[in-house]
C-alpha cells in the first residue's frame, strides 16, 4: 500500500490512522476529502434542515448546482473531488491507496467511476466505516469492485442481558 490518505476532519484522521499503523503505509491529511460544507445547514437534522429552508431545500434535493446557504453544492464537491483524485492518480501512479473520507465525497468518487448520473448520489447508501473498492486504470478507466461493505464491522448484538 502506497499510502493512506485522510480528510483532514477527526473522525477520518482517527479511522486513517489505525489503517497505516496497521498497514505501514504513510499517512497524508488532504483537504479536498473534506465533508461538504453544509453552511447554515452544518449540524441540523435532514428534517431540520427541511423546515428551516424548506423552498431551498427542495431545490438543494433536485439539482447539484444548489448549495446550502453559505454552503457547497453538490457540484462544488464533485470537482473537488475529481481534482484531488487527478492529483492522488499523478502522485500514486499504479498503486495502491486507500482514500478515508465522507460519504459525499465517496459517493462522488462512485458516481464518476459507475459513469452515473446525479440520482446516483440519493440511490447510494453509505455506512459509516465501510470499505468500497475502485479500481482506476491508466487510460480514465474505473471498475468498481465493492461498495459499503462493512463486513469488517464487529457483530452487534445489542445491548448485554441484565
Amino acid at each position: 500500500m502506497a499510502a493512506v490518505l485522510t480528510s483532514p476532519l477527526r473522525r477520518a484522521r482517527q479511522t486513517a490512522e489505525a489503517v497505516a499503523a496497521a498497514t505501514g503505509a504513510p499517512l497524508h491529511v488532504r483537504q479536498r476529502l473534506v465533508e461538504t460544507d453544509f453552511g447554515a445547514w452544518e449540524g441540523l437534522t435532514f428534517p431540520e434542515a427541511r423546515d428551516r429552508d424548506p423552498q431551498l431545500h427542495a431545490e438543494w434535493l433536485g439539482s447539484e448546482s444548489v448549495a446550502p446557504p453559505g454552503g457547497e453544492s453538490f457540484a462544488a464537491v464533485g470537482l473537488r473531488v475529481a481534482a484531488e483524485l487527478a492529483d492522488v492518480l499523478r502522485e500514486y501512479p499504479a498503486s495502491t491507496v486507500v482514500v478515508v473520507s465522507h460519504v459525499t465525497p465517496i459517493k462522488m468518487l462512485l458516481r464518476d467511476a459507475l459513469q452515473a448520473g446525479p440520482g446516483v448520489l440519493y440511490r447510494l447508501h453509505l455506512d459509516l466505516a465501510a470499505l468500497s473498492i475502485v479500481d482506476v486504470y491508466p487510460d480514465g478507466g474505473a471498475s468498481v469492485r465493492l461498495v459499503n461493505d462493512t463486513s469488517h464491522h464487529p457483530d452487534d448484538d445489542g445491548p448485554p442481558a441484565s
